[in-house]
């Protein structure tokens, strides 16, 4: 396994989907940039990600084995993200348990989350 500790002034957070995206952009002070749901087609990741480029990482909870491919539909995303110079992490859900500990779940509060987990800062 390897761990990713390069240092970025913005993360970003996507809690994937088939037919839609949920993505959240944080700075180093935790201060919610970009907070918002988009399609899942390919522009549209680039077109928020593309003025942090050089200053973002990306990340995504997958699973490996799901039956429903949910490992194969974030292969997309990290297309993208090499394509257009932003480094990214694919995380598998097993290892991002905390996603799953508060009372309230939703896809808005799951791409804040691994935002935060991929800072390593697990706070409200």
């Amino acid at each position: 396994m390897r761990f990713y500790n390069n240092m970025h002034p913005y993360v970003c957070g996507i809690d994937l989907h088939a037919r839609s995206l949920y993505v959240c952009i944080i700075d180093q002070q935790n201060k919610v940039i970009l907070h918002k749901e988009i399609p899942a087609k390919p522009e549209k990741p680039q077109e928020i990600l593309s003025p942090y480029i050089g200053n973002i990482v990306a990340g995504v909870e997958s699973c490996i084995a799901a039956p429903q491919g949910h490992f194969l539909r974030a292969y997309w995303v990290s297309d993208i993200c090499d394509h257009i110079g932003v480094d990214f992490i694919l995380g598998h859900a097993l290892h991002m348990k905390a996603i799953h500990g508060g009372k309230a779940k939703n896809d808005r509060i799951d791409s804040l989350k691994i935002a935060k987990l991929i800072k390593g800062v697990i706070s409200p």
